[in-house]
């Protein structure tokens, strides 16, 4: 068979077989070419809330694009992005009250990190260092992957990568490393802001760790003047637990990144959201200090469309005893596996949960990976491990049969592992 001209993401296409076609979607499923339904476990890389072809989000897309196509932003606004302005601002940490549209999370946090410097270079008192988590991943344009953890994702591309200031993963105990490390950061006067996963790492391994912990960083930042950005990229959207994960700390970002769930997982879109204090720094009759960023599809009306239809969902159907109710079935389904040999690290923050599978070699290119990722998808479930980590992440309609059939394929995944047989 003719192979396809097609370049996949994160994909080694000399390893992996040639890949299916999905045919539909649908709820918690895809649908392939050959009728299988498989279990989205993973919500399609974090973006499908409330499940795959939500009957509303659908529909606003529909009627969106019988007004709309793309609508230059720089010129013009529209009523689908002043509505979802609006509505974000109303349910964002109170202090954040303007919005900044674009496409992705990479460039939600690129427009993040620029507004970050551009806040500190317009008030005439610049500040240039950037300080990040160990195991940090933000995206990978060039400034996220500069802020992003160095290893194999990004070793070909080092020459173009900037200089980041590195604080240590808040492990269990040792949490006031990380406190005075980013203390010592921000004595020099020079962090223009600190760039944080709220709560959960993600592509760094589902590291977790607790909310006192974002809320001394954020205190410390606060008596140093430096700013704070929240990557809310995954954790958003009721990820972890509630509908932003900074409202666990207790604190409100000066600037917070969205994406993925913004639109229900429909259509892409981000937006990046910042104090009063942020904008009026670029708000002057000289126009030197105007906010230099676009794309040329910023604010697209259809997907902003997507994006207030989901919202709409937030407030009219019962989101939050959904994620409820789906983070209490992860805790009742992971104590199976807490005492387990042959895992480590068993964890959870709201509707994610992860295991470590104990074995000899770990981290993302562990062979574990690739073997568990055929393993997950013979038994017709997407479950895509970051190399031993093997996390779930279900859109909030997977129902109880298809979580167990996801926790009792990770078991047999396990026991097959150890016999040498996978």
């Amino acid at each position: 068979m003719k192979r396809s001209p097609v370049w996949h993401p994160f994909t080694q296409h000399a390893l992996e077989p040639a890949m299916k076609r999905i045919a539909k979607t649908d709820g918690a499923y895809l649908i392939d070419e050959d009728g299988s339904r498989i279990i989205d476990a993973i919500s399609s890389w974090w973006v499908i809330t409330h499940g795959h072809r939500h009957p509303a989000i659908m529909e606003a897309i529909r009627g969106a694009s019988e007004t709309y196509d793309q609508v230059i932003f720089a010129e013009y606004t529209h009523e689908p992005a002043e509505e979802l302005a609006k509505g974000l601002i109303e349910i964002a940490p109170s202090g954040l009250e303007h919005v900044f549209y674009s496409d992705s999370g990479s460039t939600a946090v690129e427009v993040a990190l620029k507004m970050a410097l551009g806040y500190f270079h317009n008030a005439a008192a610049p500040r240039g260092r950037i300080c990040v988590m160990e195991h940090g991943y933000h995206g990978d344009t060039i400034g996220t992957m500069s802020a992003g953890e160095r290893g194999v994702f990004n070793a070909a591309y080092r020459p173009l990568l900037f200089a980041v200031d590195r604080l240590p993963f808040p492990q269990a105990g040792r949490e006031q490393e990380t406190l005075d490390a980013f203390e010592a950061c921000c004595v020099s006067g020079h962090v223009a802001a600190l760039l944080i996963e709220p709560l959960v790492l993600g592509a760094g391994g589902m590291k977790m760790y607790p909310a006192g912990v974002l809320a001394e960083l954020k205190r410390i930042a606060e008596r140093h003047g430096s700013l704070l950005i929240a990557d809310e990229v995954m954790t958003g959207w009721g990820r972890a637990g509630t509908l932003f994960a900074c409202e666990q700390a207790g604190i409100v970002p000066d600037i917070l990144c969205t994406s993925k769930g913004l639109t229900g997982g429909a259509l892409p879109l981000a937006a990046t959201l910042c104090t009063a204090e942020i904008f009026n720094a670029h708000l002057s009759t000289d126009r030197r200090k105007t906010f230099f960023h676009s794309s040329s599809y910023t604010a697209n009306p259809i997907a902003c469309a997507a994006a207030v239809a989901n919202l709409a969902i937030w407030k009219t159907e019962p989101v939050r005893e959904r994620t409820g109710a789906l983070s209490e079935k992860h805790r009742q389904r992971l104590a199976r596996f807490a005492a387990d040999p042959r895992f480590r690290n068993v964890r959870q923050a709201g509707t994610i949960a992860a295991l470590d599978l104990d074995v000899p070699a770990g981290g993302y290119l562990s062979d574990a990976g690739p073997r568990l990722r055929a393993f997950f998808r013979e038994r017709k479930l997407l479950i895509r491990p970051l190399g031993n980590v093997i996390y779930l992440m279900p859109p909030y309609c997977v129902t109880d049969g298809d979580l167990d059939r996801a926790y009792d394929a990770i078991d047999e995944a396990a026991s097959v592992f150890a016999a040498g047989k996978l």
